[in-house]
């Protein structure tokens, strides 16, 4: 039987090797929405986590820096993915608000997909 928490753990152990301190700090905190993504969304889809990278480091194209939550990284494919709940990310704003907060990282993020 499959055992989604060692998986996740030793996944995880794999990522905090490479990358910024601030990539695994943010990896570190991955809270139930990310693990959740993982155990009922993307290994049932893919089946695996093989070029799957979390809190991925990218350049926003205001010269700053982001973290996506998860990047699917195989040529030619760059597959940027944000697990973003309106509770969360969005307790002291509206709906609007937060759906503008939304197109605005979709605009953001819009130069990792080039």
């Amino acid at each position: 039987m499959f055992e989604f928490e060692a998986y996740y753990k030793e996944w995880l152990a794999e990522q905090l090797k490479a990358g910024s301190s601030e990539r695994q700090r943010k990896l570190k905190e991955h809270g139930h929405a990310e693990k959740s993504f993982l155990e009922h969304v993307w290994l049932p889809a893919i089946g695996g986590t093989e070029y799957l990278h979390g809190e991925y480091e990218v350049s926003d194209f205001k010269d700053g820096v982001r973290f996506l939550d998860f990047a699917y990284l195989r040529h030619p494919h760059k597959i940027a993915i944000e697990i973003d709940g309106y509770g969360p990310h969005s307790r002291d704003i509206d709906r609007r608000g937060f759906a503008d907060r939304l197109q605005r990282r979709r605009l953001d993020r819009a130069s990792f997909l080039v």
